[in-house]
């Protein structure tokens, strides 16, 4: 199984949803897709190999695959779609803003003013408000601890794994119960945890200094096409049926298969 499969609890996910054991998640045939991009789902240097399936959120990836000559995709719909199936209790009370830094990675950096982001995010909400820093920021003293003296709320989902070690796999889960308490979901980029907040009622904003990646990211980092390209997107209060209608489309909520379906479709039927 390709490693990264079990990102942020994805196999466990699926593996629950088939009736298996989430703890011990078989191998899934192929590699899967493990966030949104504005590509074809796979990042910089995580190209799948020649003939190995590649299940992915949407028919939008595929055919920004298909557009670059790859093949041998499979829809299926995003862990995050049917972790919705699993996990259906609606929340009695939402408050405030739950927002998202644009973030670092493992093998890269990113720069910008966080100090400038505190100040926009002041300037916009008026409700409480929760920090969300990938793991890397929030053990990073000084930008965790800029956050904190702004007086709000910080928290992180936990680590997604590395070679199958340090794998938070409820990492997806405690994103939702946190999702749900929020009536609102904000970032400085357009990111998957936006979508993810979307679809469950969240209202949707886009603001603030962008930041960028240090490294070349091979035209992954795509900051102005993502811009030119979903312009009524980026504003502090977005459109609820526009994000409804395009949070569909890119996580694939209706592309969800049947446990038996996804059994098959993921090389599990043999079990």
């Amino acid at each position: 199984m390709d490693s990264s499969n079990h990102w942020y609890g994805h196999a466990h996910i699926l593996s629950a949803y088939c009736g298996f054991d989430p703890a011990k998640p078989p191998r899934i045939a192929g590699v899967l897709q493990h966030g949104w991009n504005v590509l074809h789902g796979f990042g910089p240097g995580h190209e799948p190999p020649l003939g190995f399936v590649k299940f992915v959120w949407s028919d939008v990836a595929r055919r920004r695959g298909h557009a670059i000559g790859w093949r041998d995709f499979s829809v299926i719909g995003s862990p995050w779609a049917y972790l919705l199936q699993q996990e259906t209790e609606q929340p009695t009370k939402r408050e405030g803003t739950i927002f998202y830094p644009f973030h670092t990675w493992e093998q890269g950096s990113v720069e910008g003013d966080h100090k400038e982001l505190i100040a926009a995010i002041r300037a916009t909400e008026t409700g409480p408000v929760t920090i969300c820093l990938y793991w890397i920021e929030y053990d990073m003293a000084d930008v965790r601890g800029a956050y904190e003296d702004a007086g709000f709320r910080v928290i992180c989902h936990g680590q997604r794994g590395t070679l199958w070690q340090g794998t938070n796999t409820r990492f997806l889960h405690g994103q939702l119960a946190e999702l749900r308490k929020h009536e609102r979901v904000a970032s400085n980029r357009l990111s998957t945890a936006l979508f993810y907040g979307a679809s469950v009622g969240c209202e949707v904003g886009i603001y603030g200094p962008a930041m960028d990646f240090v490294e070349d990211r091979g035209g992954f980092d795509a900051k102005d096409y993502v811009q030119r390209l979903f312009p009524d997107l980026h504003k502090p209060f977005v459109d609820r049926d526009l994000m409804t209608a395009l949070t569909r489309e890119e996580l694939g909520l209706d592309n969800i298969l049947s446990p038996a379906e996804l059994t098959f479709e993921l090389g599990w039927s043999t079990r």
